[in-house]
Order: structure tokens, then C-alpha cells, then sequence
């Protein structure tokens, strides 16, 4: 039968620990700080995560070495990553491809013979993952986001804190019997990232001058401010002697190229890998941005964010550990229903509001 509590204090602690948090960003960013408290409780731990491809640059650098990008005595919060690409998968469930893959993986991880692994996604695709490792106890969270995760489960952990962050530490706290406080993280750094950056802003930027991140897309269409709206935003930072990036995810962006026209070409858009939005957002001034993966990025990063909210709750999503000034309307109700239209709540929030709120941020020394 599951247990629904921590480990004894005489229990023997695991050793050998796979996280499984396959994606999205955000969701790997918020659970990054228990990692990061887990290792420095335990440097001496063997400390792995099963994660989607394209996330991987937030857990390792390109070429498999953690490397904090403030060099000294930090030591990386994973020791390895195993690639599950989940998103792939489910478009070819039946292909030899896929097939190959998961039994692939599974020897990878059966190969390391983990104590412990803890589910932190708590979906169905992500407790198989653990089943797959052949870990000794998997842990995972009473409640799942999606319930028969639990039945796969030895171990349930019941969470009780309201921010996602320290949700977090609850869980993996729980599962090796340690009380966990969200630790700081220092991101792996990527040296062709890095220099691209350079080059970018070398090029872009005059003597001296700041920049602010625009990231206007979000995971779904509910969650996305105007992009109109966005631009009158950057317009008026750029009065103000800011230059505005504009992240997009690739070139030719539609989200990003709108944003840019309702800023009278005041900003440029700047489609760019995830380690190099990483290398960006260390050297922003600000990151201004709906409930989505780039502000949890600058969050991690202690750049500090305007966040607009509309359908999901600032108190258990909003950006945790840097200055922030987050814009919610009294009238959003929390809805994770996915829907395409911008949350009538989040369109009561004005540029105006948001120009406001991004200038006191950028007066403070």
C-alpha cells in the first residue's frame, strides 16, 4: 500500500535519485529549486532528470557539462539528463522510432538502479517514465494533475503549501525525508549561447544603454495579452531610452512581428534558442511577460518581471525569487481550460498599467 508519509529519520536516505519533470519550461524552472536545495543538502548524491529535448539546455549545457554561469564552488543541481521526448512520442505513438526510443531509455535508466524517483508532474506519461526506471520506491504527489498517476505510486506525498515553488519542496522533500527550502539555481551556461548573445547586443545596442525582454506568447491563447497593447508598451520604453527585444521562437515569428508593428518598429523582434534566451535574460534589465515559460526564466535568473495574469493564480504561478510587479484584474477567475481568446479579465489590464509598473522596476537601482 502507498504511504502518504515522509521517511524516518533511521530509514536509509536514497542515494541515487531520478527526477522525472519532462516539461514545460516553466514547470521545470519551478521545480529546479527543490533540485537545487536537494544537492546542497547532499553534494555527494547521485541527483538525475528524465526531461523533453528541447528543455534540456535549462538542466545542462550543450555537450552534457552543468556549468554555473557565476564560476566558483557551485556545483551543477543535475549530474545527468535522460532525453524522454514525450511530445514526439504521442504524434507516433506506434512508429519504430518511438519504440525504439522508450526501450532505449528504459535501459539507460534501468542501467543506473536509482533508489528513489520522484514523479514532480504528476501526469500519466510521467509516472510510466518512473515505473520505467525500476527505482526502488517512486514517489509522487497525492493528488496528481492527472489521478491514475497515483495508482503507479509506492510512495504519496501529500502538498500543502500554495506556490508551485514550494509545492515542489514538499514533494521531494517528503520523498528522501528531508525538509526542503526553494534554494537558489544557478542555470547551466552554454559558451555558443553566450557568445551569440554578445555579438547580438554588440550590434544592437548603444553605449551604455539597457534593454527590456517582451515575451508575448503564453502556453495557450487565454493566457496572451495583445500584442498591440504590447507594442504601445514598448514604444513608450524605448521613449524612455530603452532598447526592446522582442523574444520569438522562431524567424518570422507572427506574435513577435505583431508586437513590433504596433511599436512603430521601436522594437526588434529576436527569435532565438533556449540557451540563448538564457544568455539574453541574464543580461536584461527587465522581462515583461504573461504567465509563461521566459518570465519563470527571468524569475530563476533574478531579472526582474511584470507579470500579466488572467486564468491562472499569481500566488501558486507568479514569479518567485526577484523584484516583480505582478498585474492581475479583480475579475480573472482561475480557468486551465486552454481556450484561445485572451481571458476577459486579463483584457481589462492597460498598457498604461503596465508602463507604469515597468518604470518603477526600472528606477530602482
Amino acid at each position: 500500500m502507498a504511504t502518504q508519509t515522509n521517511l524516518s529519520p533511521n530509514d536509509s536516505y536514497p542515494r541515487r535519485v531520478l527526477i522525472v519533470r519532462v516539461g514545460a519550461m516553466g514547470d521545470v524552472l519551478h521545480a529546479l529549486p527543490a533540485a537545487a536545495a536537494l544537492r546542497a543538502l547532499h553534494p555527494d548524491w547521485r541527483i538525475d532528470w528524465a526531461i523533453e529535448p528541447r528543455w534540456r539546455p535549462l538542466l545542462q549545457a550543450d555537450g552534457g557539462v552543468s556549468e554555473p554561469f557565476e564560476r566558483g564552488p557551485a556545483m551543477p543541481v543535475v549530474d545527468r539528463t535522460y532525453l524522454a521526448a514525450t511530445r514526439a512520442w504521442r504524434q507516433h505513438p506506434l512508429s519504430r522510432t518511438t519504440m525504439r526510443d522508450i526501450a532505449s531509455l528504459r535501459r539507460e535508466l534501468l542501467a543506473e538502479r536509482f533508489d528513489l524517483c520522484v514523479d514532480m508532474q504528476g501526469s500519466i506519461r510521467s509516472a510510466v517514465i518512473g515505473k520505467m526506471s525500476g527505482a526502488e520506491r517512486l514517489a509522487g504527489p497525492a493528488e496528481p494533475r492527472e489521478g491514475p498517476a497515483r495508482w503507479l505510486y509506492s510512495q504519496r506525498i501529500r502538498e500543502h503549501a500554495i506556490h508551485i515553488v514550494e509545492q515542489g519542496c514538499e514533494l521531494l522533500g517528503g520523498a528522501v525525508g528531508e525538509v526542503l527550502n526553494p534554494a537558489k539555481v544557478a542555470l547551466p551556461i552554454d559558451e555558443v549561447a553566450e557568445e551569440t548573445s554578445d555579438v547580438l547586443l554588440e550590434r544592437t545596442l548603444r553605449h551604455g544603454e539597457a534593454f527590456v525582454i517582451i515575451a508575448p506568447t503564453a502556453g495557450w491563447g487565454a493566457k496572451e495579452w495583445p500584442a498591440e497593447r504590447y507594442g504601445r508598451v514598448a514604444a513608450e520604453l524605448a521613449r524612455n531610452g530603452y532598447l526592446i527585444l522582442v523574444n520569438g521562437a522562431s524567424t518570422n515569428d507572427s506574435s513577435a512581428e505583431a508586437v513590433v508593428e504596433a511599436s512603430g518598429g521601436s522594437a526588434i523582434a529576436v527569435p532565438c534558442s533556449l540557451a540563448e534566451l538564457i544568455a539574453l535574460t541574464r543580461r536584461a534589465k527587465l522581462v515583461i511577460a504573461g504567465d509563461t515559460g521566459p518570465l519563470h526564466l527571468a524569475a530563476a535568473l533574478e531579472t526582474p518581471v511584470v507579470g500579466l495574469f488572467g486564468p491562472t493564480d499569481p500566488s501558486r504561478n507568479g514569479p518567485y525569487g526577484t523584484r516583480s510587479r505582478v498585474l492581475r484584474h479583480a475579475t480573472s477567475q482561475r480557468d486551465h481550460s486552454r481556450r484561445s481568446e485572451t481571458e476577459q479579465g486579463l483584457m481589462q489590464i492597460t498598457s498604461d498599467e503596465v508602463i507604469v509598473a515597468a518604470l518603477e522596476l526600472l528606477e530602482i537601482e
